[in-house]
């Protein structure tokens, strides 16, 4: 699977967790905070979907990676959104399969959902907020879930 940094290009999993690593040492004293969200776009008869890994060094920056996944078009909200959802659990599972968070182990981590209380998404909020927290993560929704609805949102269009 390919992952993509903003300034250095595509990257292989290794690449992009070296990098993140290298981030932190740069600060080892800083607080940081992982957060993972999932966008998608459906159209031309495919649904393309986009995974942001983003490290925040709260109050001072920030390192974002992200991954796409192609679909066949999907057209039910309910099942894209659920879609996301998986997407960003699967990324989690795939990081700690790499080991990544022997690295990481203390550092809080979030999934931003891509749902909110306006608009045809409020009806999934307990459903989706239910799956991630029930595997043990802390779920946000918008304004808050920004992986999602800003990060991720950017590299679908």
């Amino acid at each position: 699977m390919d992952f993509f940094h903003p300034r250095k290009g595509r990257c292989s999993l290794e690449q992009m967790i070296e990098g993140i690593q290298s981030f932190v040492r740069e600060d080892e004293n800083a607080e940081y905070k992982i957060v993972i969200g999932t966008d998608s776009q459906t159209r031309n008869g495919e649904t393309l979907f986009v995974t942001a890994i983003i490290v925040q060094r709260i109050g001072k920056g920030a390192v974002f990676y992200y991954t796409r996944f192609h679909h066949r078009a999907m057209k039910d909200l309910r099942y894209r959104i659920y879609r996301e959802t998986e997407y960003s659990l699967a990324c989690v599972e795939m990081l700690k399969e790499k080991g990544f968070f022997r690295f990481f182990s203390n550092l809080p981590m979030e999934i931003h959902l891509d749902v909110g209380q306006k608009g045809e998404t409020r009806k999934l909020i307990q459903e989706v907020v239910g799956w991630v927290t029930s595997v043990g993560y802390t779920a946000k929704i918008k304004p808050e879930s920004y992986a999602a609805s800003a990060v991720a949102d950017r590299f679908t269009k």
